[in-house]
């Protein structure tokens, strides 16, 4: 009697165990249904540039640097005005002061500043979508070193306007290459695509064109480049019937 209760006992060990291994691998992997990941991209050129360019005097004299500051504000403007940049794209921003100071050394040992004068900075600002009028004078703000301006010009950075409708549009695109990918995933194993049961969007990214650019998890938004390539990715589940 004891030898048959073991008997059953066993069995009923290996009929559990099977059954549940074989409910773990229904979760994980469920009968009659498919995903696939799509893939949505395309190359755009920026319609819309930000560039931006610092002058800074430096005096001993406060009014004295202002007013030179001043000077060069007004010669900037006149030069991009000159160079056919609408008056209403041009920012002056506020003007930063800073007082400038020179460590001073007594045998090797720091024995406190000196006041050396007043710094005045202040940055211009060009938004235009205009990108290849600002980009030639980005080039060549340099000029007004020749009018004795202390100018240091940064890189432009490119935008695009037209951005929302260019991701519905992506998302069209990974979506119908998702639903592609099931749908051959399906016949070839002799099956037919049901019902949607669920989609997910991946992370947008924009990255320069041709470049070495990594994607992001977080998604990259690249402004550096005027060519740009835009991508996204789709998930969906499908039942099979």
């Amino acid at each position: 009697m004891k030898f048959l209760n073991s008997i059953i006992f066993s069995i009923a060990i290996i009929l559990a165990a099977y059954l549940l291994g074989d409910a773990y691998l229904g979760r994980a992997n469920p009968d009659g249904t498919i995903a696939t990941t799509g893939l949505g991209s395309t190359d755009f050129v920026s319609d819309l540039t930000v560039w931006e360019a610092d002058f800074v005097r430096v005096n001993p004299n406060l009014q004295k640097a202002f007013n030179d500051l001043a000077r060069d504000k007004e010669i900037v403007r006149n030069y991009l005005l000159k160079k056919g940049v609408d008056e209403e794209h041009i920012v002056f921003e506020a003007v930063t002061t800073n007082e400038q100071r020179e460590n001073q050394y007594q045998n090797g040992n720091f024995t406190g500043t000196v006041f050396t004068g007043y710094e005045l900075r202040q940055t211009v600002k060009v938004e235009s979508k205009y990108v290849q009028k600002v980009e030639m004078v980005s080039r060549e703000i340099t000029e007004l070193l020749n009018e004795d301006i202390q100018l240091q010009s940064k890189p432009p950075r490119y935008y695009y306007t037209k951005l929302a409708d260019l991701k519905i549009k992506m998302i069209s695109q990974a979506t119908a290459d998702a639903r592609l990918r099931a749908q051959k995933i399906a016949e070839n194993g002799g099956g037919k695509l049901g019902n949607l049961k669920s989609a997910a969007m991946g992370v947008f990214q924009i990255t320069g064109q041709n470049s070495s650019e990594d994607y992001s998890w977080s998604g990259s938004f690249n402004t550096s480049d005027k060519n740009k390539t835009a991508s996204i990715t789709m998930r969906l589940e499908y039942e099979i019937d």
